[in-house]
């Protein structure tokens, strides 16, 4: 899962009740799961969901709604969105329901079990703000608009029953479409029917239905689907799949010229407004991603969705082949957490940075920058010296504040590894090697033991890998980034002097009632920012006639105007409340002005590095020359 936050300027027949209550079952013993979510008789924002049951053979069974699922690592109580919960014998006669907790049902008299029904509300309309869930891991139900169906929001599964076969039906209003990475057993203009080998498959393949705009992208053996909604209509998945399709060539060129799936899918849901979580961002699954994604200029939208997309694209390959028994087997009710996150997220997003450079999409200076930018939120905002093994199995309790270094410290741990690894063996085998290596040795179907991976690491690599997980990933030690870019020629200075366009050095908000940046406290400005004019609660609307968003505003003040001149004249538009408490535009002119401030973990390129730090950096970074 990839989350930005505003503070951080970051898925057969329609059966009504009476249908319910007459017919015998299709099939009273049968061996798998058929469900219907029944999108095109929606009402108040709620689908019907009937799940005919599999053969049961205990007098009391339980079903499950999961409480936490793969990729959050976080509680979103699914349960707590499901209501009417009935259960039915083959004659229609209903059987006594116990309901055990917000996720759980218990059934009486089970063997005569044939179906139950329920209804279930979405996430993005949770009326409380404790049982908010983040987007991409949520549902959607907009009748005649959208339905975003994250299957484990809508479907669960009974004990002991998690690896039956599902067949699942999806009813949809006239003119929808559903993207999904799924390929359709069967499908009619009214229903789509997909078969799922067992409850994690179903769990881990969204669909989203709507009026549709797609596009496919050919990546030579894998389709790629690109599908949007907008309701606005102002973003579009053609420019999109344009977009996002250079990265995904990066990435097939940097994993070997071949992609491990034959269908991929983006489903991106882009909002006009901000969610009731205030995030943006995307959920990972196997062969596919969902993404909550705001509007903005095309140029943003494509920088970000490259960059997004570049990192949950790699999950392709872990978890999906590489991954521990408790992702492999993962309890969505009582879960048991892996200590490998430095791996599921952290390789994942270093990889998303590194491809950028290694295949030519970005150079050194943005590369060392986004390097940077891993550094300081890491060391600024987290504990350096917590185990990451230990903050990675406690991540749902104990350490849930800890959890966003995995993008972070996470990164840098897949970058000196990386780094170490190419020294060890004279430029030749890099972190990519490890991992298609680790790909082979375990794959899809076979999972690796937590406790046993860091020794299988260094069995096909080479022993001083595992005093290196000893000390920095198990250990308390903080990661050698000084000697690590010592050995391929870059400087790192954790604290040093460095010019740059002042913005003005006010204190940055958020104004809730606009969804707009302001300046929360003008006490530390600088002359620059005192020069301009801005004051207390102005709202930021636009920087140079771009407007100013809370999803672009990093780029504007750390791209944009770092790339003016001094002297070069500027403007921002702000928004102020005049004496009668009306909000008017005004605008602030002014000249870019340098100004030297101290600045934490500097990155450049050494100047005088020798020609052995050169072979390495030029190794590592896919350099011609190397």
């Amino acid at each position: 899962m990839l989350k930005k936050t505003f503070t951080a300027l970051t898925l057969c027949l329609s059966l009504s009740m009476a249908t319910l209550a007459g017919n015998a079952p299709q099939n009273p013993a049968s061996t798998k799961y058929n469900v219907t979510v029944d999108l095109a008789n929606a009402q108040n924002d709620r689908v019907q969901v009937t799940v005919q049951a599999p053969a049961i053979t205990r007098n009391d069974i339980v079903y499950n709604m999961p409480k936490i699922v793969p990729g959050t690592y976080s509680v979103s109580d699914f349960g707590k969105f499901v209501n009417d919960f009935k259960a039915y014998n083959a004659k229609g006669d209903t059987l006594a329901v116990e309901r055990l907790d917000t996720n759980r049902w218990k059934i009486s008299n089970a063997t005569q079990l044939d179906r139950i029904t329920y209804w279930v509300d979405d996430t993005f309309d949770a009326p409380k703000r404790e049982d908010v869930v983040f987007e991409p891991g949520g549902t959607n139900i907009e009748e005649g608009k959208n339905f975003l169906i994250n299957p484990f929001g809508f479907i669960g599964y009974f004990d002991d029953l998690k690896q039956v076969p599902y067949t699942l039906n999806i009813t949809k209003p006239e003119g929808f479409y559903g993207s999904t990475p799924l390929v359709a057993a069967a499908t009619t203009d009214k229903q789509d029917t997909f078969e799922l080998p067992n409850y994690v498959e179903l769990a881990d393949s969204p669909l989203m239905y709507n009026r549709p705009d797609t596009t496919i992208i050919d990546l030579g053996g894998t389709d790629v689907l690109v599908s949007v909604y907008s309701p606005s209509g102002r973003v579009t998945s053609g420019p999109i799949a344009a977009n996002v399709k250079s990265i995904l060539e990066a990435q097939r060129s940097y994993l070997g010229g071949t992609l491990p799936v034959d269908k991929y899918a983006f489903l991106i849901y882009v909002p006009e407004r901000v969610g009731k979580s205030g995030s943006f961002g995307a959920l990972e699954h196997s062969y596919s991603s969902v993404y909550f994604l705001p509007e903005m200029p095309e140029e943003q939208f494509s920088s970000t969705i490259r960059d997004v997309a570049a990192h949950e694209f790699f999950h392709i390959v872990t978890p999906l082949n590489v991954h521990s028994e408790e992702i492999g087997n993962f309890d969505f009710i009582n879960p048991k957490m892996s200590k490998h996150l430095w791996l599921y997220e952290g390789v994942t997003e270093y990889f998303a940075t590194h491809v950028q450079l290694y295949e030519g999409l970005y150079d050194m200076d943005t590369f060392l920058d986004k390097t940077r930018d891993y550094i300081l939120t890491s060391k600024t905002y987290y504990n350096d010296t917590l185990p990451f093994t230990e903050m990675s199995a406690n991540v749902l309790d104990k350490y849930a504040n800890e959890y966003g270094n995995v993008y972070q410290k996470g990164a840098l741990i897949g970058m000196v590894l990386d780094v170490r690894l190419r020294e060890l063996s004279q430029g030749k085998y890099s972190l990519r090697d490890l991992m298609l290596d680790l790909s082979k040795t375990y794959g899809k179907e076979n999972a690796f033991k937590d406790d046993e991976l860091f020794d299988k690491i260094a069995e096909l690599t080479y022993p001083e890998i595992r005093d290196f997980f000893a000390r920095y990933v198990e250990g308390s030690e903080p990661l050698p980034l000084e000697e690590t870019f010592r050995k391929v020629g870059i400087l790192y200075q954790p604290k040093g002097q460095q010019e740059i366009i002042s913005y003005g050095s006010f204190a940055p908000g958020y104004d809730e009632e606009t969804g707009k940046i302001k300046v929360a406290d003008t006490t530390d400005m600088d002359a620059f920012g005192r020069k301009i004019g801005f004051r207390n609660n102005d709202l930021l609307l636009a920087f140079n006639g771009t407007e100013i968003t809370p999803a672009n505003i990093r780029q504007l003040i750390s791209e944009d105007l770092q790339n003016m001149k001094p002297g070069e004249k500027l403007t921002f538009t702000v928004g102020r409340l005049n004496e009668k408490g009306e909000m008017k535009e005004k605008k602030l002119k002014g000249r870019a002005t340098a100004i030297k401030r101290e600045q934490q973990h500097l990155l450049k390129p050494d100047p005088m590095a020798t020609p052995e730090q050169l072979q390495l950096r030029n190794a590592w970074l896919g350099i011609e020359g190397a």
